[in-house]
């Protein structure tokens, strides 16, 4: 299931992962080095990799983005197009390999994320909303439904 890549030589494809039961992987895919719950569903398009841990009974839509030190729980839907970040570019430009500089991401259980999303580091609670397109950029402390650049509570669930 691994295929070259015409330009690189790399390899893309599914590769060290420690599956829960019952997922389902739709390929193309570029999963590495993560744990994924019971579960789960992963369309095609998605790259998640090392160190990522995404919780039983998720959803991760097509061409999703789930990079390093991100941590999803229970029963969480993560849209189309959903980009999470780790580098915040501190020292003016990509932090180029040193992971020292990254920061991690903690999304909570019976989290929904809208499509075309962008996650920066944070921490998510339980019971959250996120609406299309938002970008989230401070942590959310309280359950309820989110929305907007940068995002911000709308209402209560």
């Amino acid at each position: 299931m691994e295929a070259p890549n015409k330009f690189t030589g790399l390899k893309v494809g599914i590769k060290n992962v420690e599956f829960g039961e019952n997922c389902k992987i739709v390929e193309p895919v570029n999963i590495y080095g993560c744990k994924i719950g019971n579960n789960a569903f992963v369309g095609p398009f998605v790259e998640i990799q090392k160190d990522v841990v995404i919780g039983n009974n998720c959803k991760i839509q097509s061409h999703s983005f789930i990079c390093e030190l991100v941590t999803i729980g229970n029963d969480c839907f993560i849209g189309h197009g959903v980009m999470f970040v780790n580098d915040l570019f501190s020292i003016g430009g990509p932090a180029r390999g040193n992971k020292e500089l990254w920061k991690s991401t903690t999304i909570g259980n019976n989290v929904s994320i809208g499509s075309n999303t962008t996650i920066l580091p944070i921490t998510i609670c339980d019971k959250v909303v996120i609406g299309a397109g938002a970008v989230v950029t401070k942590n959310i402390t309280e359950p309820g439904i989110y929305a907007g650049n940068p995002a911000k509570k709308i209402r209560n669930l």
